[in-house]
């Protein structure tokens, strides 16, 4: 007789099937229980691919049955997802939960952890580590936050059956930072094109802004995002004809005193909805993204996604994320970067193209292909 592991390998994927069959694939939920980041953004959007291949009974996904895992205080929360689950398994939450209830609720599947962690004493998973900031830039976060990464990483590195990161360069910075070895590691894209679903609400942001022509950052308060220098560079610009704005927000338990502290004549509005973004992200003269260090990039690809110019650090995550599609410039030259703002704000060709260029690189990235990827990497480990 087949085992039910036979059946669902034997057997082509129905969506009624969920019902019969236990999960094989279940994902670390924890993130949900927080306000979102890009990391965040990055473990919904994907989930939500991998639900799209499920609902059009993609070959890729024949067999699979997903299942995401969260603390008994999230069990009310609606599901999302038409064709991945949602469970809620043990008390606490946070990384209590994560180390010690979430294994137990595993129960010898393959989990999956989107979202940088996962428990250190299973050894079924998958993790996705998106890159190696808190050992690159420690000065960004909080002393407890960098001593558990540079704690839990490498362990996680080690144990995982596979980790998955976003770019070439934090495959690099993952083998150097934590030691694991790059045959083990996995590269995955990420994608903007979520911010075309979203519809976009101005009302919010008129009295802020007041109508004048506006620079716009994207990110969190941490150091290493480097807002400063727009702020510096703007201060170089004689008579500048245009404002300003940051959006994000901080969480002191990560950042700490690392959290960077603006002048008053930057408009810094804090967190804003999704709708919100967009509204910015359309309005905007142009997208400045300055940051020290990233795995990735995902604001400037947002922006390049909504028709906004970019300019960006000469980082070669944002590199690969961007291609051709930004202007670069020097985390450390306020000069050079004063440059290229007066450049890009009084020239429309120069923004005509660059959003010609943006909208040709960001077709290129998807989130489907991210799912695509993401289960070709963990296929092997899936019973």
């Amino acid at each position: 007789m087949r085992t039910e592991n036979e059946l669902a390998c034997a057997m082509p994927w129905n969506p009624s099937m969920k019902s019969a069959l236990s999960p094989n694939l279940l994902i670390n939920g924890r993130f949900l229980g927080r306000r979102a980041t890009g990391v965040d953004r990055f473990a919904i959007e994907t989930i939500r691919a991998i639900d799209q291949l499920l609902e059009l009974s993609d070959p890729l996904v024949a067999g699979l049955r997903a299942e995401i895992v969260v603390p008994e205080a999230l069990g009310g929360m609606a599901n999302a997802f038409r064709h991945v689950g949602l469970r809620a398994s043990g008390k606490g939450g946070g990384l209590r939960w994560e180390q010690l209830a979430l294994p137990k609720a595993a129960r010898g599947r393959l989990l999956l952890n989107l979202c940088n962690s996962g428990p250190l004493l299973y050894r079924h998973q998958v993790t996705v580590l998106h890159d190696a900031a808190p050992t690159r830039v420690p000065d960004s976060y909080s002393r407890s936050f960098v001593a558990w990464y540079r704690l839990m990483a490498p362990r996680i590195g080690r144990i995982s059956q596979r980790v998955i990161t976003v770019s070439e360069f934090s495959r690099r910075e993952l083998c150097d930072a934590y030691r694991i070895s790059a045959a083990k590691i996995g590269v995955v894209p990420e994608s903007g094109e979520h911010m075309l679903r979203v519809q976009q609400h101005e009302c919010a942001m008129a009295s802020e802004l007041n109508g004048r022509a506006f620079v716009l950052a994207v990110g969190s308060l941490n150091r290493h995002k480097n807002f400063q220098l727009v702020a510096e560079a703007a201060r170089l610009i004689r008579d500048a004809q245009f404002d300003i704005v940051v959006v994000g927000g901080g969480d002191a338990r990560v950042y700490g005193t690392g959290q960077a502290v603006l002048p008053g004549f930057v408009k810094h509005l804090g967190y804003v909805s999704d709708g919100e973004l967009a509204a910015l992200y359309r309005s905007a003269a142009c997208f400045v993204y300055p940051s020290r260090y990233e795995g990735f990039g995902l604001p400037p690809v947002e922006a390049l996604a909504l028709g906004c110019p970019v300019i960006a650090s000469r980082l070669p995550a944002v590199q690969e994320a961007c291609g051709d599609a930004a202007l670069y410039t020097s985390p450390d030259d306020p000069a050079e970067l004063a440059r290229l703002l007066e450049r890009i704000t009084t020239d429309a060709a120069l923004r005509a193209s660059l959003r010609e260029r943006g909208r040709a690189r960001t077709a290129e990235l998807t989130w489907r292909a991210t799912a695509v990827k993401l289960i070709e990497e963990i296929s092997p480990w899936l019973m």
